[in-house]
């Protein structure tokens, strides 16, 4: 899951800087107007990326993981009903 998660992201961001560096490379020699749509989508990508990196997957078991702290656990535990061995 971690591996998909960072991949993707690195495809968006690559698709990003490809999409800043030829709008104003290539694209504004053409159509000043595509150009800067380009860019203003380029704009939106990044934080779009961040929230598909950060997203957890019905298998990730984060919240039932074990905070460390050996009284914390015990109390949450107790509040959930559950026996920890």
């Amino acid at each position: 899951m971690y591996a998909r998660r960072r991949r993707n992201y690195f495809l968006m961001m690559g698709g990003c800087v490809v999409l800043f560096v030829s709008a104003w490379a290539v694209v504004r020699l053409w159509s000043m107007p595509v150009a800067i749509a380009m860019c203003v989508v380029a704009m939106v990508i990044p934080p779009i990326a961040a929230m598909v990196a950060n997203r957890r997957g019905p298998e990730d078991r984060w919240w039932d993981a074990p905070s460390g702290d050996p009284e914390s656990d015990e109390w949450w535990d107790e509040l959930d009903g559950r026996k920890r061995r």
